[in-house]
């Protein structure tokens, strides 16, 4: 029987898989003849932390789905905030959700993204689609340049709104693939590129996590001034290794979670 939660995230993927060709492509080449065990690990959500579209707001969809807050991260240098959510039925996917510290960047980025999200009202960010509505606003090529010099966070945000930047497949559902290294192996085979900064492998064992991500695609993007091709989404990889207790970890690493995020960098 399908669930709510089951409809949020089958339109979440939707949403990531239209401007992300190569997923469907890494989808068939992990998985095993009925691909059965293409599991989702996690989903990740991008916002400002502007009162109307912050990082509350976002989870709030979640919450009233069951969710529960689990973990909470700070990225100094990339100045952010974020929280991780993880449901009481672990057959759902996790949920990672990051906020731009925007008091923290130059008066002009402050401007620019307050503009932007100032008409967003209550009515917009609780309807059933907000987590996959795309951008509320419109801006031009040279803004979104203009973000990019201070924040690649900022800027991808003010291209592609509000969408799961990446999926996660999770290495211990797979049936052809025993680590991430051969996983990033047929990836790279297949011709896609991986995410190289701090490894291609982050995280280790002995921190009860190991992670890879592909590069995000280049997809189209109508701004108001023309049609520019910049980093779309990504796909992620996880591993999970047990606890003490015998449970797999389900947190994030804050340290691997920072080069995560460069995989929609645009240089």
């Amino acid at each position: 029987m399908r669930t709510k939660i089951d409809e949020l995230f089958e339109n979440l993927w939707n949403s990531y898989v239209d401007v992300t060709r190569s997923a469907k492509i890494i989808h068939s080449l992990l998985g095993s003849t009925q691909q059965k065990d293409v599991v989702n690990d996690h989903i990740a959500l991008r916002t400002f932390n502007i009162s109307n579209v912050c990082l509350d707001v976002l989870a709030a969809h979640f919450l009233n789905l069951g969710y529960q807050e689990c973990g909470e991260y700070h990225f100094v240098a990339k100045k952010l905030y974020s929280k991780h959510f993880e449901h009481p039925n672990p057959a759902h996917p996790k949920v990672f959700i990051s906020e731009l510290l925007t008091e923290q960047f130059s008066p002009e980025l402050q401007a620019i993204v307050k503009g932007m999200t100032a008409n967003i009202d209550v009515a917009t960010t609780s309807a059933a689609n907000f987590l996959y509505s795309g951008t509320h606003w419109d801006i031009d090529f040279s803004t979104y340049q203009k973000l990019l010099e201070e924040s690649e966070f900022a800027a991808w945000v003010a291209a592609w709104g509000f969408r799961a930047n990446h999926f996660t497949v999770s290495n211990n559902s797979l049936l052809n693939f025993d680590s991430i290294q051969q996983i990033n192996e047929a990836v790279k085979k297949a011709g896609i590129a991986l995410n190289t900064s701090g490894g291609e492998i982050k995280g280790t064992p002995q921190q009860m996590l190991e992670q890879s991500s592909t590069m995000a695609d280049r997809h189209p993007v109508k701004f108001s001034d023309g049609v520019q091709e910049i980093p779309s989404c990504f796909y992620e990889f996880a591993r999970r290794y047990a606890k003490p207790d015998g449970s797999l970890f389900s947190g994030f690493i804050t340290g691997s979670a920072d080069k995560i995020f460069e995989s929609t960098n645009a240089s």
